[in-house]
């Protein structure tokens, strides 16, 4: 049960990573649910596929490298490096050309080979900096 979680999670942030949404869209369930709020993305299955279209516009080469993966009966939890070079326009700010790379936590519920849950943490602020949008002294705790 453990391995067959890894590997649906595995095969999501794979296909993610080559820019397949139908195949990340494969494993997402139609009553999915998230818990982790951005700006303007809806927290359901569209949702999903807006923000990794949209992460995919502004960054061409975003990508999602997997550190640690652990399974806690129905949960993945996985410690992930994200990473791209601001080509498009994201959040409002055209492309800068500058690279980020900050990590983040996904904690996943899989249900019947399909993610039906997602609560997460990211390191948006970082993120931010990184891309010039928010100066590096700006106040732990900001909305990004």
């Amino acid at each position: 049960m453990a391995e067959d979680l890894k590997h649906i999670s595995q095969r999501f942030y794979d296909a993610v990573n080559v820019g397949d949404m139908d195949g990340a869209m494969s494993l997402v369930a139609d009553d999915f649910r998230d818990y982790e709020e951005f700006p303007g993305i809806s927290n359901d299955r569209d949702g999903v596929r807006q923000f990794f279209e949209m992460m995919r516009s502004a960054f061409p080469d975003f990508r999602i490298d997997v550190q640690d993966m652990l399974v806690e009966g129905d949960k993945v939890a996985v410690r992930m490096q994200m990473s791209g070079t601001h080509q498009g326009e994201f959040l409002g700010m055209p492309g800068t050309g500058q690279r980020f790379s900050t990590t983040g936590i996904d904690i996943v519920r899989v249900v019947g080979g399909k993610a039906v849950e997602h609560w997460g943490a990211t390191d948006t602020l970082g993120m931010m900096q990184q891309l010039g949008a928010m100066s590096a002294s700006a106040p732990a705790g900001g909305s990004a």
